[in-house]
């Protein structure tokens, strides 16, 4: 037993020491021994570019009417007819609505008859008074005869100074008639709703119908809403990052998505002072012609404006950029020698498939497929889809 024993133990040691002399001689799959020369790598390359090229950001926001008001009476009274509806254009004055005005016509025809009755009651005073004007003359001339008394002289002149009084009062009386007449006219002018603004096409559209025909309202209740449209806003949000970089008359690029293959043209009209606490962003308002009325307010559209703009910038492919040892970079081809040399950038502009290189003068080819393997000095065989470039031939590859 003891010498089985013994004999198990020599063929598991035999086997441990063959199992270790195989690892040093091949070494585990995938690993490169030290000393061994690493395979090339395939990679794609493109070529380093001068173009132009423009920072251009794109906000999303939504349209308004350049000038929106509702339509309301300025008196209470049943909606007897209703003369525009949704869509409808309507013109500046244009007569849109009108109230019952049985009523008013009424109170103005009780204003006339006040107005008449004044006017009688002033007539008669001036006559009295033109008698009593006459009387005292004559009374002037008895008492310069010594006929009339001092104090007959007296009361007649106490009358006319009473009746011209009376004169006064009646001419108060028509005045106040007058105004009377004309309250109650311009009430029942009221009872005629008119769509008026003082600025703006003298044409605009109705947006919304608020109430029908039949229905009881009272003053200051809202009718219909009438909108200017031949001109919209479009409000977009911007970042503390970029609002520096935005002034007033900018030009800006819209797309809405009801019309996404069209797109509209606009400008910076104004720019808030102030950025929103909850978001950090201030509204930027861009104003957009619409002289076909396509646009509508409430749309969302997607606003593009060009920050900055540069004429033959250094430029790659911006899947050119890495990273190595938290340096980004590119790996530039040298062909001479068939490696990839890593080279530290930084970066400017990024438009598009492209990105701008700010520092360090770039020429030649950089990878942009594979790099993730490389190293700086990699060996490396250019595939044949690469744009512009010749392949390397690499000796025993």
């Amino acid at each position: 037993m003891t010498r089985l024993l013994a004999v198990l133990v020599v063929l598991l040691l035999g086997y441990h020491a063959w199992s270790w002399l195989a690892t040093e001689q091949s070494g585990p799959p995938g690993v490169i021994k030290p000393g061994t020369p690493k395979a090339a790598v395939a990679v794609e390359v493109a070529p380093v570019k001068q173009a132009d090229i423009s920072d251009r950001r794109h906000y999303s926001g939504s349209l308004h009417a350049a000038a929106e008001f509702e339509v309301a009476p300025r008196v209470a009274g049943q909606l007897e007819s209703l003369l525009v509806d949704i869509g409808d254009r309507v013109e500046k004055g244009q007569l849109i609505a009108r109230l019952d005005d049985a009523e008013h016509q009424q109170q103005v025809q009780e204003a006339e008859s006040a107005v008449a009755v004044a006017k009688a009651t002033l007539a008669e005073a001036r006559s009295s008074l033109e008698a009593r004007q006459k009387e005292l003359a004559r009374t002037r001339q008895l008492r310069e005869q010594k006929i009339a008394s001092e104090a007959e002289l007296d009361s007649v002149q106490a009358e006319a100074i009473a009746q011209r009084a009376r004169v006064s009062l009646a001419e108060a009386q028509v005045g106040q008639a007058e105004a009377a007449l004309r309250t109650a006219q311009v009430r029942l002018s009221y009872t005629n709703i008119n769509a008026n603004w003082e600025n703006g096409d003298r044409q605009r559209v109705v947006g919304e119908r608020f109430v029908d025909e039949g229905t009881t309202i009272s003053a200051n209740t809202p009718i219909v809403s009438v909108l200017d449209i031949s001109e919209l806003v479009g409000a977009i949000y911007v970042t503390e990052r970029d609002y520096p970089r935005l002034s007033i008359g900018q030009p800006v690029t819209i797309v809405a998505e009801a019309y996404p293959d069209r797109q509209f043209e606009g400008t910076v009209k104004r720019i808030a002072p102030l950025f929103r606490e909850a978001s950090r962003q201030a509204r930027v308002e861009v104003t957009i012609p619409n002289p076909d009325l396509l646009l509508k307010p409430g749309m969302f559209i997607s606003a593009g404006v060009e920050l900055e703009d540069k004429s033959g910038a250094t430029v790659v492919p911006y899947d050119a950029l890495v990273k190595r040892d938290d340096r980004q970079g590119v790996f530039l081809i040298d062909r001479d020698n068939n490696q990839a040399r890593f080279v530290a950038v930084e970066t400017g502009i990024s438009e598009g498939e492209h990105v701008e290189i700010v520092k360090h003068s770039l020429s030649g080819e950089v990878v942009v497929l594979g790099q993730h393997l490389l190293e700086d000095g990699s060996a490396i065989v250019i595939s044949d889809t690469s744009e512009n470039a010749t392949p390397i031939a690499v000796p025993g590859a």
